[in-house]
């Protein structure tokens, strides 16, 4: 049999540059900053929503993870769907879902309403975050890519700097509903510009991939399954349902752990169901001839190094934050409003270097590798910084936080060029999809990991009249002189920087990982006189290890 050949790979190749594309780029911008806002908004909202909608502790946490939780589940699916039905049409769903599920919060009159709608959302907010970067890559050449990959990703700094700013600056004028409200005329703009500007793309019906269209790598003939023939593909139903069960299995395990102890039941069932699916979720793609996920771009060194650095800059991010959010609350005894000011610093600094183009032309110089293992490191020293410097005042932390910023915005756009450019343009839904999930995963493992470390030690170091507590308020209530207190706050403090300490070490290994599995395979395209990113071509050729 003859192998077909396919274009799938030069699908969206564009003939030139997009004349509009930096007005599309400020308009996708938008969009996914409304996703990233959502994220970080409601948690200003808490008493509020306990008050109006008579909201239990089990529903405000509902609340909040039911947005997370659909969204984490449904990305590969959203971006699957966006590379076969158009990256475009499936932009415009997601922002038509988010705005009305927005609606439906801001009008919700029971903690239930609000729950399905903040679901709703998370449907919406899947499949913007996947279609936005597709996007990115479908309008920018290999020359301006880097920037423009490096603005979108500042948007996510923007975002959680931004939003318990703007959720607090709200709630002191108007109702909570204000929150969700807020979504709907930024929707409505953006929908209206990505019908006008932004150009249709896709895989053109979900074609196989290059080496089974037709015939599998090394020549074996493909037998159709399910009375589809080579050259077209059904849905990968299956696919996407463990992928769903795994993500939200995980996310779930991850976002509970912290609440009902790590090894309570509901932590321990979620993680097995979790990582049985996406165990299986493996399996069936490796097996499948029309997979959602092809699972032989874990063959390219390439991809496994974006895959492993972009897991370990997601956990730095996700702890690091999570541990300065107390620090300055419960250690130096700001308010919530004053500690989203002073984490501001960090934001400010990825904006800075990713919208004046420095990282974009660093990048020439310096290559993915010397870019993630910089950018790596100089998150480290920040973390380090936090831990060794912040201890007493803010101004030892400030320190830390710009080189945490500078870090940022060198190693995250990076991270996400490498992973986008090891998988081939007509995958580039799928490709945002595997981006989003990596840095749900790692946001989610360092608030896990390092919060385990923050607990363990704040334990070992509590004074004896406040032994056994699992937690700061309980250790405080079992106090009864002064110097107790003053020991208790001591020793979470402690807990805080070491937790530091040990997210330090493990982002500066990690990128130091991430950039010898990059170095290695440049230097392995270039002995076989191949591209640095095999993945876009049949999966035989890419490098293994």
């Amino acid at each position: 049999m003859t192998p077909v050949a396919s274009d799938a790979t030069t699908t969206l190749q564009p003939p030139g540059r997009t004349a509009a594309r930096w007005l599309i780029l400020a308009v996708i911008c938008l969009a996914q900053l409304t996703v990233i806002l959502d994220n970080t908004v409601l948690n200003v909202a808490i008493p509020s929503l306990t008050e109006n909608l008579g909201a239990s502790t089990a529903d405000v946490q509902w609340m909040i993870n039911a947005y997370s939780l659909v969204q984490s589940g449904l990305l590969l699916t959203a971006g699957n769907s966006a590379d076969r039905y158009g990256r475009k049409k499936m932009l415009a769903v997601g922002l038509v879902l988010f705005g009305v599920a927005s609606l439906g919060a801001a009008l919700a009159q029971s903690p239930g309403q609000l729950i399905a709608a903040r679901a709703g959302m998370g449907v919406g907010g899947a499949l913007l975050v996947t279609t936005t970067l597709a996007v990115v890559m479908q309008i920018f050449d290999d020359d301006e890519r880097p920037k423009a990959i490096g603005i979108w990703s500042s948007v996510n700094s923007l975002g959680f700097a931004a939003g318990p700013l703007i959720g607090g600056a709200l709630l002191d004028h108007f109702w909570w509903g204000s929150l969700f409200l807020v979504n709907l005329p930024v929707a409505v703009m953006a929908l209206a510009a990505v019908i006008a500007l932004v150009p249709e793309s896709s895989s053109r019906g979900g074609e196989l991939p290059q080496a089974l269209n037709g015939v599998r790598a090394g020549g074996t003939p493909i037998q159709a399954r399910n009375g589809v023939r080579a050259g077209g593909t059904p849905i990968d139903l299956l696919g996407a349902l463990l992928s769903m069960t795994g993500m939200v299995g995980v996310v779930f395990a991850i976002i509970s752990g912290p609440v009902t102890g790590w090894l309570s039941g509901r932590v321990l069932v979620s993680a097995a169901i979790g990582l049985a699916g996406l165990a299986a979720f493996a399996l069936w793609e490796l097996r499948v001839p029309y997979p959602m996920l092809d699972m032989h771009f874990f063959r390219n060194r390439r991809f496994i190094g974006a895959v492993a650095g972009g897991i370990l800059v997601a956990f730095g991010m996700g702890g690091s934050m999570f541990l300065l959010t107390q620090h300055l609350q419960l250690v130096l005894g700001y308010g919530p409003l004053d500690a989203g000011l002073r984490m501001a610093p960090l934001a400010v600094t990825v904006i800075l270097i990713n919208f004046t183009g420095l990282g974009a032309r660093l990048l020439p110089r310096l290559g993915t590798p010397g870019m993630i293992v910089s950018g790596m490191s100089l998150l480290a020293a920040g973390l380090a910084a936090i831990s060794l410097l912040g201890g007493d005042s803010y101004s030892g932390m400030l320190t830390g936080l710009i080189v945490m910023g500078v870090g940022v915005a060198l190693a995250m756009p990076a991270m996400a060029n490498a992973v986008m450019s090891a998988i081939p343009p007509a995958k580039a839904g799928v490709g945002a999809g595997v981006n989003g999930t990596l840095m749900e995963c790692g946001q989610g493992l360092g608030v896990a990991v390092l919060g385990a470390v923050l607990n363990s030690r704040f334990v070992a170091l509590l004074p004896l009249a406040a032994a056994g507590a699992g937690s700061l308020p309980a250790a405080l209530a079992r106090t009864r002189t002064e110097a107790e207190r003053r020991a208790v706050h001591d020793a979470f403090a402690a807990g805080i920087g070491t937790s530091q300490l040990v997210g330090a070490a493990a982002v500066f290994l990690g990128g130091l990982v991430a950039a010898v599995l990059l170095r290695r395979a440049e230097r392995a395209g270039r002995d076989t006189g191949a591209p640095a990113t095999p993945a876009g071509a049949e999966p035989s050729s890419a490098p293994a290890e």
